[in-house]
C-alpha cells in the first residue's frame, strides 16, 4: 500500500523540520508499542513528542497520512521485493510460484505490522484505491493472467487480495487461533486451485 510519501518537486526538507518529523515518528511508534494502533491519536501524540496538535496536523493532514506515513518503509521494501527481488516472489519464477510466494510473504509481512496496517485501511477515506492497494492488486492480476486465468482475471485478484486483508487475518490468528502456517498452506491451495482451474 505504497504508503510513501512523494516530493515532487519541492524543496529539501529543512533539518529543523527532519528533526521533528523523526520525533513525532519515533512518539507515534512507542505509543503503538503502549497502547495498540487504535489507542495513538493526533492529541496524544502531540503531547508526547512536545508539540502543539496543530503542529501534527501539519505534518500528517490526518490519522490516515500518520498511519500511512508509519507504514511506508514496511510496505515500500515489500513493493520492492514482488517487483525486483529475486525468485520464487520476484521476477523469474512462474507466475503460480509468484503468486504463492507473494500471498505467503504477505501474511508475514501482516502478521508484522497488520496491526499498524490495519489502523491505516480503517483510517483512510477508500483504502482500495491508496497506491500500494491499487499496485498489489495489479500484480495479482498480472501474476493471474501470466498463468492463463482468463475467467476475469481483475476480480479474481480482487478476490484474492480479500484474504490476506489485515483485518481479516489478525481475526483469524487472534480470534480462531489460525497458526501462521495454517494460513499460508491454505492460500498455496487457494491459488493452485484457481490456476489449475483455468
Amino acid at each position: 500500500m505504497s504508503y510513501i510519501p512523494i516530493r515532487t518537486g519541492a524543496e529539501p526538507e529543512r533539518r529543523d523540520a527532519a528533526r521533528n518529523r523523526e520525533v513525532l515518528l519515533r512518539s507515534a511508534r512507542e505509543l503503538i508499542g503502549e497502547c495498540g494502533a487504535d489507542g495513538l491519536t493526533m492529541a496524544a501524540l502531540a503531547q508526547r513528542a512536545g508539540v502543539g496538535k496543530g503542529t501534527v496536523f501539519r505534518r500528517f493532514g490526518s490519522r490516515a497520512g500518520l498511519m500511512m506515513t508509519l507504514l511506508s518503509d514496511a510496505e515500500a521494501e515489500f513493493q520492492g521485493r514482488f517487483m525486483f527481488g529475486p525468485p520464487p516472489m520476484g521476477p523469474g519464477a512462474e507466475p503460480l510460484e509468484r503468486l504463492i510466494a507473494s500471498g505467503v510473504e504477505r501474511i508475514a509481512w501482516v502478521l508484522e505490522f497488520g496491526e499498524l496496517a490495519r489502523a491505516a485501511d480503517a483510517a483512510a477515506h477508500n483504502r482500495f484505491d491508496v497506491p500500494a492497494a491499487v499496485l498489489w492488486h495489479r500484480h495479482l492480476e498480472m501474476l493471474l493472467r501470466n498463468a492463463g486465468v482468463t475467467a476475469d482475471p481483475w476480480l479474481m485478484a480482487t478476490s484474492l487480495s480479500a484474504t490476506l486483508e489485515p483485518e481479516r487475518l489478525l481475526h483469524a490468528v487472534r480470534v480462531h487461533r489460525i497458526s501462521p502456517a495454517r494460513l499460508t498452506a491454505s492460500w498455496c491451495e487457494l491459488v493452485s486451485c484457481v490456476v489449475r482451474a483455468a
